[in-house]
């Protein structure tokens, strides 16, 4: 008997890496991360400046306000929470 590959679409799945700025570390384990991207326009064929912010999960509550932040995407843990946080990029420098 030959065994049988039993991986389904989510497993093989890539997830979805984003790199950006803490704005806000208030609430318990939740972080806002504001993620600036630059694109031209396909119409106007100028440089246009976008910027998203998105909750993720911080379980140790690790992440502080100018921290760089790579998150990634994961399954929903509340209304606006899908992502969660992978690693500190670069540590805020105290003024």
């Amino acid at each position: 008997m030959t065994e049988q590959d039993t991986t389904t679409e989510t497993e093989t799945r890539q997830r979805r890496v984003l790199t950006g700025t803490v704005v806000s570390d208030k609430m318990d384990k939740t972080i806002v991360v504001q993620v600036q991207r630059r694109f031209k326009h396909p119409r106007y064929r100028k440089y246009v400046s976008e910027r998203l912010r998105y909750k993720a999960h911080d379980e140790t509550n690790q992440a502080k306000v100018g921290d760089v932040v790579r998150i990634v995407s994961c399954r929903p843990l509340s209304r606006e929470k899908r992502w969660s946080l992978q690693a500190i990029v670069e540590k805020a420098t105290l003024v």
